[in-house]
Formats: structure tokens, C-alpha cells, sequence
């Protein structure tokens, strides 16, 4: 686990870990919002509001549908994981650890099953879909895992290219991806009406969650566990 390569260029942006207070606010948000939907409250007349507004647009079906569905890629698993296998591979090669690519992978993990659950524990409908928005079979709007992975994908990229001090010109972009990525996601799929506010929303508060959840689990296990390792003789 012992480190190599060129020295380190001084930290430009700041790691980006949730406070403590954040994540509480992100997690109170998903609760509130969650229920508020489950209820036919507020929530959900803001969403039928929204989606009539968008749908009157018909972004679909004008030239200008390909530049906004690409912004919706930014929240991507494959457009995120590709850029993050190159990093990973990367401070492999570079720095001779693989820590950045088990917190990649913990990452990933705590997201397709936190996601995935309340997908389908919820079953909500996307906005174009006939009928009922919760406890469809078919529903797994809610909430959206494109800002969900946006969130917390690119906030683990940010991370590992401060910590192992990247080019500050890389450490910026990183940080523009992962404070931008996930505002322009969820705002290009709302505006197709792929989904509801509410579904943006608090995938954006579930990838705050994780991402807390993520750095807790990284300095109580992770870390600590590598730091050990390269205490030990024949390290």
C-alpha cells in the first residue's frame, strides 16, 4: 500500500465531505418529501404542476432534445464510471494504492442498494407513464438515481483527486462536476420529464446521505485499515 510516484500538488479546492449537519438536513429531507408523496400532499401537486408545464414545452421533440439528453448523462453510470475507472487506474499506476478504487466501489455498492430499495419500495411512475405514481410495478422514478450517482459518484472522484493531490486544473474540474453535475442533471431531466421535481429532489438528499456515509465508513474502516497495513515490517 505504500505510495510512489511525483509529489503532490497542494490542495486547491476542498475535499468535499459532507457536515455533519448537511447530511442530517439531506436525510430529514428524504423523510419529509417521502411521505409528503405518500400522502398526495403538497409534493406531489407541485410535480403535476411542473411535468404540464414541461410537457407544454415538448423538449422531446425539438432539435435541442440530444444537447439536453447528453446533460442528463453527466448523472450517468457508465459516463460517471468510465471517468472513474481512468482515475482509479490512474492512482494505481501513479501512487501504487488501491484505496481509492475500494471507496469507489463501497460507494457504488451503497448506492444501487439504497437506491434500488426505495425504487421499488416506493414504485413510482415516471411522468409520462398512465396512472397511479406509487406502488406501481412498473414505477421506479422515485427517486433518481441519475442525481443520486451524480451526487455521490462524482463527489468520490472530487475527493480522491484532492486527497492524492491531482493537478489543480483536474482537482477544478472535479469540483465543478460535482457541485454543477448534479444541479444541470436534474434540471435537463425534469426538463424532459423523464422525472418529477420531487424525484430529483431528494435524490440529490439520498446522494448527500451516502456520500457522508461513505467518508464515515472510509476514516472508521477504510483508511485506518491501509494506515495499519503500511505500519507493518515488509510493508
Amino acid at each position: 500500500m505504500r505510495e510512489t510516484g511525483p509529489p503532490r500538488a497542494a490542495p486547491v479546492v476542498p475535499v468535499g465531505r459532507p457536515p455533519w449537519w448537511l447530511v442530517a438536513a439531506a436525510l430529514l429531507v428524504t423523510v419529509l418529501v417521502s411521505a409528503d408523496l405518500v400522502t398526495h400532499g403538497p409534493s406531489e401537486r407541485l410535480d403535476l404542476r411542473v411535468s404540464e408545464i414541461v410537457s407544454d414545452w415538448g423538449l422531446r421533440d425539438t432539435p435541442g432534445y440530444p444537447a439536453v439528453w447528453v446533460v442528463t448523462q453527466i448523472g450517468g453510470r457508465v459516463t460517471i464510471l468510465v471517468v472513474l475507472a481512468g482515475l482509479i487506474g490512474y492512482l494505481l499506476w501513479r501512487r501504487g494504492t488501491w484505496l481509492p478504487a475500494v471507496r469507489v466501489l463501497l460507494a457504488l455498492g451503497l448506492l444501487t442498494a439504497g437506491v434500488y430499495a426505495m425504487k421499488h419500495g416506493f414504485g413510482r411512475t415516471a411522468p409520462a407513464f398512465p396512472g397511479s405514481y406509487f406502488f406501481h410495478s412498473d414505477g421506479v422514478s422515485f427517486p433518481s438515481g441519475h442525481v443520486a450517482n451524480a451526487v455521490l459518484m462524482w463527489g468520490v472522484a472530487r475527493w480522491q483527486a484532492v486527497e492524492y493531490g491531482l493537478p489543480p486544473a483536474v482537482q477544478r474540474t472535479f469540483w465543478w462536476l460535482s457541485v454543477v453535475g448534479p444541479v444541470a442533471t436534474g434540471v435537463a431531466m425534469v426538463s424532459l420529464d423523464f422525472h418529477w421535481v420531487s424525484d430529483a429532489v431528494v435524490g440529490a438528499a439520498v446522494g448527500i446521505v451516502l456520500l457522508g456515509v461513505v467518508h464515515a465508513l472510509d476514516e472508521l474502516v477504510l483508511s485506518r485499515w491501509v494506515r495499519a497495513r503500511a505500519g507493518r515490517p515488509g510493508s
